[in-house]
């Protein structure tokens, strides 16, 4: 596994190629800079002589890769001595892709009991409707929660989706004047739309649908479709819950196409940040070693780790 290599080791393996790119060194000639990843992380690899089968190998094809580990600028690169496209009979797809850390089965129940705890009969049917969909439940599940930002990973989506709705319970529960049933039901549904936005593994790229819509509006579109399928379902909490989706993102500039104005929305709004922002930096944290360990672009700022005074 990436995660455990160490220069000056030999690797005869087969990886996910992340990226590509044709590329000259100082003196004008070509070479390939790759990412390749597996289940424990991604790592820079360059290929210096160039033959056939690199100038065949696409993003997200599984390759195999003979070569050596180095240290360059202090951090771990892969030369490349051999590289061809993998056989299906050399690997496992499992082996390719992160996944969360937490717990597959303890994640589903907690969905589970999520939606169990709303009151409303009507709002808990539109849940059961949905989540218990068996083809939308395995999508779910397997999903990332985004491309690269956060949550970019096998379950990725589920433990995004369950974080939120903690800790929109915890807020739901310490203010006046909350519904919490639809506070629950906005954390559990919010990015409910990503299943359709993005294709799943190994590609996580964006779909058609994805790019001409976006996972917001494709979320309130499916909702809508569900919420007209329960007779009597009440239209205030129809209105909320499609509002609480368009908003979720929290500003105009950043894809809502509507501001949080009501207290459950707002609510799910901040559930959805904090858990994003937050995780981005313990990513970030968790990939190195150092006190200070990069700048993030999307937060715009340099990310420090707090020393342990052991």
């Amino acid at each position: 596994m990436i995660a455990d290599l160490k220069p000056p080791q030999q690797v005869k393996t087969v990886y996910l190629c992340k990226s590509r790119q044709l590329l000259k060194n100082k003196n004008g000639k070509e070479y390939y800079a790759l990412k390749v990843q597996d289940a424990s992380g991604v790592m820079d690899a360059k290929v210096w002589s160039i033959n056939s089968s690199i100038a065949d190998c696409k993003i997200n094809d599984i390759i195999y890769i003979e070569g050596e580990v180095v240290l360059f600028q202090n951090n771990l690169q892969l030369n490349v001595f051999k590289l061809t496209i993998a056989t299906e009979d050399t690997y496992k797809i499992e082996d390719l892709i992160p996944k969360s850390k937490v717990n597959l089965e303890n994640l589903q129940t907690e969905l589970l009991e999520f939606i169990d705890s709303v009151q409303n009969n009507k709002v808990r049917q539109l849940l059961e409707s949905i989540f218990y969909d068996d083809e939308i439940l395995e999508k779910f599940i397997n999903h990332p929660a985004g491309k690269s930002v956060h949550h970019a990973y096998l379950n990725g989506l589920l433990e995004h989706t369950i974080t939120v709705a903690k800790i929109g319970r915890t807020l739901s529960r310490n203010y006046n004047h909350v519904n919490e049933d639809l506070v629950i039901a906005g954390c559990l549904l919010h990015d409910i739309g990503k299943i359709y936005e993005l294709s799943n593994f190994p590609q996580i790229d964006y779909t058609d649908e994805g790019q001409l819509l976006g996972h917001i509006m494709i979320g309130l579109e499916k909702i809508n479709t569900y919420i007209n399928q329960i007779p009597d379902f009440p239209s205030e909490y129809s209105l909320v819950l499609k509002h609480i989706i368009a908003s979720h993102h929290g500003e105009l500039e950043y894809g809502s196409p509507q501001t949080p104005k009501c207290i459950e929305a707002m609510i799910v709004h901040l559930s959805d940040y904090s858990d994003s922002k937050i995780k981005m930096i313990e990513e970030m944290l968790d990939d190195s070693k150092e006190t200070y360990v990069g700048y993030n672009k999307i937060l715009n700022r340099n990310i420090r780790r707090t020393k342990s005074e052991e």
